[in-house]
């Protein structure tokens, strides 16, 4: 079922999405100091093509201080925006009950966005 829901997200913006978080990464990878961004960007991406079936989970203590310094810097550098972009297609998706999956889809990546350091990602 996760497969029939990923192509169906695929097709329906899903592609633009990914699309988009990899030219945002290619750009935040220009500097050295933008590196850690750009690929938790392409994290973001990796979510955003394939979303069903994937989790992200904490990855424990090591990453921990550090990773709460580089969650606040990546909200001012455009994690707030992205997930407000990502709880407003959740709500229009949410309208109708058969946009319903796609939607709650939008709300996983709005906390991913929000917090990308410190998270695993595993997919099924």
């Amino acid at each position: 079922m996760n497969i029939v829901l990923n192509i169906i997200w695929v097709v329906f913006g899903g592609l633009m999405i990914a699309i988009e978080y990899a030219v945002a990464s290619i750009g935040m990878m220009v500097t050295i100091i933008g590196i850690p961004f750009g690929l938790q960007t392409l994290k973001l991406a990796a979510v955003a093509l394939w979303p069903f079936g994937t989790a992200a989970r904490s990855s424990g203590w090591p990453s921990g201080c550090l990773a709460g310094v580089m969650n606040v810097i990546w909200w001012f550098l455009g994690g707030v925006a992205i997930a407000l972009t990502h709880l407003l297609w959740g709500l229009v998706f949410c309208i109708t009950i058969v946009g319903i999956p796609c939607g709650m889809q939008h709300f996983k990546l709005m906390k991913l966005a929000l917090f990308p350091f410190g998270k695993d990602l595993t997919f099924s």
